[in-house]
């Protein structure tokens, strides 16, 4: 066991794939950031304050990533290197308009909603509810975003 109690090897598998799924929110961090800066056109207002707010969430998110991946006495990743290579959500360059980036908003959270699922059936055979609770209430929260950013598109 390890100093939370958790089996080690399952505790190691978690943190493997919480650093995965680190990666992957700092790219659609950095991808975030990027359309807050750029956004363009008669959608600028509205989606330069959303866009802006799901920033700042996610560096939230990130932070409990890295310390969820502490917790579990595992070293979260932390270079953007790492991030690159081990990332399924891809760069989004220069994108300026409201429609491309609100898909490529859509397309992350289709990555990270994956990803969350996957550890939340690992974290409940590990019987670790401290990283199932905090993967139920992202998946939550997320699928929220998804109807509303769905809905922005229609």
């Amino acid at each position: 066991m390890n100093r939370i109690g958790l089996d080690i090897d399952k505790s190691k598998d978690l943190a493997v794939n919480l650093n995965d799924l680190l990666a992957n929110y700092q790219v659609f961090y950095l991808n975030t950031r990027g359309f807050h800066w750029n956004i363009k056109g008669e959608k600028f207002f509205e989606l330069h304050l959303k866009f802006e707010e799901l920033y700042n969430d996610l560096l939230v998110k990130i932070d409990e990533i890295a310390e969820r991946v502490l917790t579990l006495g595992e070293t979260p990743l932390h270079s953007f290197s790492d991030y690159l290579e081990q990332s399924a959500v891809k760069e989004a360059k220069n994108i300026t308009g409201a429609q491309d980036s609100v898909s490529s908003l859509l397309e992350a959270f289709k990555v990270l909603l994956k990803k969350q699922r996957e550890i939340l059936d690992l974290s409940a055979d590990a019987d670790d509810e401290g990283t199932n609770a905090m993967m139920s209430d992202y998946i939550r929260e997320q699928e929220k975003l998804v109807w509303m950013y769905s809905a922005f598109q229609a």
